[in-house]
């Protein structure tokens, strides 16, 4: 005789079964799982927001480090261009400007016979041009100029020719001073030297006769 079994528990496990296969519970176990992996994706996302801000800020600060420093060494080599300039303005004016003894020393090997020197007058006149600053143009540095000197020298000769025919040495001696070296090189090319006005009528000292008479010399104007 066969053996039948019967389960009391198949409708209860059926449920049961059902239950688990319910597709609204799916969904929402899916649903569930989804919202994790976003919010885990969102911290991700977030976390290496901050590391990319981080390194951001960095390089910034790195930039802005640069920047600073290069400014610097512009402003630095501004100022050294401007010292140079400053130098080279000082040794130009050490070696180029005038003196005195050279002056003298030419009219030492300038005389006549019968001429005497009795003055030297020197007019130095000096005409300063103000410079420009440095500027900042189309994202160029344009440099400034520096300040420049104009200098004008006159140079008065008062002298007294008492030679035999007073008034005959004026030109001789004005000839003497045009062919000195040092007037040579000093003087202005035009009208350099020049009879500030007629030789005075002849007049009387100690029973000689004598003339007066001044050359103005002109130096050559020298920018400095």
């Amino acid at each position: 005789m066969p053996i039948i079994h019967i389960n009391l528990l198949a409708e209860a496990q059926a449920a049961e079964e059902l239950r688990r296969r319910d597709p609204v519970k799916r969904a929402i176990f899916i649903g569930i799982s989804l919202t994790i992996v976003a919010l885990m994706w969102s911290g991700l996302v977030y976390v290496n927001e901050l590391l990319a801000e981080g390194r951001l800020n960095s390089v910034q600060i790195d930039i802005n480090t640069k920047t600073n420093a290069y400014q610097r060494v512009m402003l630095d080599r501004t100022r050294i261009a401007t010292i140079q300039t400053r130098l080279a303005a000082l040794q130009n004016l050490q070696t180029n400007r005038f003196l005195q003894g050279n002056l003298l020393d030419a009219l030492q090997h300038a005389t006549l016979t019968g001429v005497q020197l009795t003055r030297l007058r020197v007019e130095q006149n000096y005409l300063l041009t103000e410079g420009t600053a440095s500027r900042k143009e189309d994202d160029r540095d344009i440099p400034g100029r520096p300040g420049t000197v104009m200098e004008r020298i006159m140079v008065h000769l008062d002298a007294r020719d008492s030679s035999a025919n007073p008034g005959d040495q004026v030109n001789k001696f004005r000839e003497a001073i045009a062919q000195q070296d040092y007037f040579l090189k000093m003087l202005d090319k035009t009208n350099g030297l020049q009879l500030a006005s007629p030789p005075t009528a002849p007049l009387l000292i100690d029973g000689k006769q004598y003339v007066l008479f001044t050359l103005d010399c002109r130096f050559r104007e020298v920018v400095r």
